[in-house]
C-alpha cells in the first residue's frame, strides 16, 4: 500500500477504450504521466512510443472457432476448449468433437462459457473446473458459477457446482473469469463486478469484483480472511477488482497474479493478497467512456496498488507465466493477449516490475486466451480463427 497521490489531468487526453473502439496514443502527455508515476515510486506504466515489436511465425492448430473463450491440455496432448457460445469442444488427432453434457450457459453480452482448468492432480481424480454465466438462482438474468466435472466417454459427469454468485442480473457485462490453483492446490477464480461498480466490488457482502479462494472439492478454506466476519461472502481473497481477464500462477514468486480491465484507461496487472483491496471504482487511472472523472484518485492508504497499468487500454485477455526452455528469450516473463489492438503483448519482468513491452503476432486478431502447455508451446486462442502455436525462434 502506497500513499495517496493525484490523478494527473493530462492523463485524460490520453485515455482510450479498453473494448477496441479507438487507437493508439503516442503523446508526450503519457510519457509525462509515467514518469511522475515512477518519480513516486507507485505503480508504473510504460508508454506506447516505447513498445517494440518482434514478428513470431505461427502455425493453425485448431480452425475455425467462433470465440475460443479457455482452453487447457489433457496429459494426451488433446485440448478442451471452451467456445462462448456454450459448446465444449475436445480436439484430438486433428478433430474436433462436441462434449455432451456441458452446462447450460447464460449468454448474454460478455457472458457465455468461459475458462476450463484441469485439477493439478488430474492424472489421478480426473477433475476438470469450468467457470461459465449461469440463469440458475435467484432473479432474472445470469451470473457467474464454478462447475467441476469429469470426462468419460465424450460425456461431462459427476457434475457439481462449486459456486454460483448471485443475485443474477440482466447486464451483460464484466462475468470474469479465470481459474487458476497455486501451489497448495488451492482454487482461485475471478468474478467480475458485474456492471454494478458503486455496489459490488468494494462490498464483501456482495459477490461481483472479486477474487474467490476455494478449496478443490468447493469448501472454504479456514484461513481465507473474511470467514466468520457477519454476512460476509466467505469464499471472497481479494476485492475492490473490476474485470479479471487473466490470471497464472507466478512460480518464481509463489503468487496468484491477475490482470483486468479498466474503463477507458488503467488496465491493471495486480498481485493478489489475502484480504487485500484494489480500490476499484474509489482508485483508477481510468476514466468514464464519455470522458468525464470517475475519481481524482489513483491510490489511496486503504488500498493495494497495481504492479502495472496500461495507457492507452489494451483490453487484455489470456495470461501466462513462461517457464518453457522453449522460448529462452521469453522465459520468466508474462504474456497477455490484447482484445482490442488485436496482438501478443510480452512484458519483461525483473522480479516485480514490467520492464520493457514488445508487440508479437501483432494484426493477429482478437486474442482471447494464451497458455503455456505441457510440451513447453505457447498457444493462442484468436477470436473468429482458432488455435495457433507459437513457433520458437530458430
Amino acid at each position: 500500500m502506497r500513499a495517496k497521490h493525484i490523478f494527473l489531468s493530462a492523463m485524460a487526453s490520453t485515455v482510450f477504450l479498453a473494448c477496441g473502439e479507438n487507437g493508439k496514443s503516442t503523446t508526450n502527455e503519457t510519457a509525462a504521466v509515467s514518469d511522475t508515476i515512477q518519480e513516486t515510486n507507485g505503480p508504473i506504466t510504460i508508454p506506447e512510443e516505447q513498445v517494440t515489436t518482434t514478428q513470431y511465425e505461427t502455425e493453425t492448430v485448431v480452425p475455425d472457432l467462433q470465440i475460443g473463450w479457455g482452453m487447457t491440455f489433457l496429459p494426451d496432448g488433446s485440448i478442451l476448449i471452451t467456445e462462448k457460445s456454450g459448446e465444449l469442444i475436445h480436439f484430438k488427432n486433428g478433430n474436433k468433437q462436441q462434449v455432451q453434457g456441458a452446462p447450460q450457459v447464460y449468454v448474454r453480452g460478455q457472458g457465455g462459457f468461459l475458462d476450463v482448468a484441469l485439477h493439478p492432480d488430474y492424472q489421478n481424480n480426473g477433475w476438470i473446473y469450468f467457470t461459465y454465466s449461469s440463469s440458475e438462482g435467484e432473479g432474472e438474468g445470469g451470473n457467474t458459477a464454478l462447475m467441476r466435472a469429469k470426462l468419460e466417454n465424450n460425456q461431462l459427469t459427476n457434475k457439481e457446482v462449486l459456486y454460483k454468485a448471485g443475485p443474477n442480473t440482466t447486464r451483460g457485462q464484466h462475468f470474469g473469469s479465470r481459474i487458476e490453483f497455486d501451489q497448495e492446490g488451492k482454487l482461485y477464480f475471478s468474478i467480475g463486478d458485474r456492471g454494478n461498480r458503486d455496489e459490488n466490488p468494494q462490498d464483501i457482502t456482495r459477490d461481483g469484483g472479486k477474487v474467490y479462494r476455494l478449496n478443490p472439492d468447493g469448501s472454504i478454506p479456514a484461513d481465507n480472511p473474511f470467514v466468520g466476519q457477519q454476512n460476509a461472502k466467505e469464499a471472497v481473497y481479494s476485492y475492490g477488482h473490476r474485470n479479471p481477464q487473466g490470471m497464472i500462477f507466478n512460480s518464481e514468486t509463489n503468487e496468484i497474479w491477475v490482470h483486468e480491465h479498466g474503463p477507458q484507461g488503467g488496465d491493471e496487472i495486480n498481485v493478489v493478497q489475502k484480504g487485500a483491496n484494489f480500490g476499484w471504482p474509489v482508485v483508477t487511472f481510468g476514466e468514464n467512456y464519455d470522458g468525464t472523472p470517475i475519481t481524482d484518485q489513483t491510490s489511496g492508504p486503504d488500498f493495494t496498488d497495481p504492479i502495472y497499468y496500461w495507457l492507452p487500454s489494451i483490453a487484455p485477455s489470456g495470461f501466462v507465466f513462461v517457464t518453457s526452455d522453449k522460448y529462452p528469450e521469453l522465459k520468466g516473463d508474462l504474456l497477455a493477449g490484447s482484445l482490442k489492438f488485436q496482438y501478443l503483448e510480452h512484458l519483461s519482468l525483473d522480479g516485480k516490475k514490467v520492464t520493457a513491452r514488445e508487440k508479437l503476432l501483432e494484426g493477429i486478431g482478437r486474442v482471447r486466451d494464451v497458455v503455456q502447455a505441457p510440451d513447453g508451446f505457447i498457444y493462442v486462442s484468436v477470436e473468429g480463427k482458432g488455435i495457433v502455436k507459437l513457433l520458437p525462434k530458430q
